[in-house]
């Protein structure tokens, strides 16, 4: 099967749910400064994917996907961090952990498929 959009990809829908989740979960934040570094590496991930796809080469691709893995690493340690500082509850630390895990594993398999 031929990937058309970015938007098919699997690993890109995920973070799209991840991205809308944080920004729910951190809208009443008063920390700005955690919020907004939380918020740019979430969306990091899925416009990495979008801006990989749209370059048309496996090679670029690979390194957006790459660069968007990172941001799932960058994120869960936000959320480490969220969850100790009491800013959400362990309850969606871990749902948004977990969510954030399985976009990495994902981008994993893509990456494997283009090399």
């Amino acid at each position: 099967m031929t990937i058309e959009r970015f938007e098919d990809i699997v690993a890109w829908q995920k973070a799209k749910i991840l991205t809308i989740l944080v920004y729910k979960k951190f809208q009443h934040c008063r920390d700005f400064n955690f919020c907004n570094q939380i918020q740019r590496a979430v969306v990091s991930i899925m416009n990495n994917i979008a801006e990989g796809f749209e370059r048309r080469g496996d090679k670029e691709l690979r390194n957006f996907l790459y660069i968007a893995k990172g941001s799932c690493g960058e994120v869960r340690s936000m959320l480490l961090l969220a969850s100790e500082l009491q800013y959400v509850s362990d309850v969606d630390c871990n749902a948004m952990s977990t969510l954030a895990q399985e976009v990495s594993r994902l981008l994993s398999g893509f990456i494997k498929t283009l090399q």
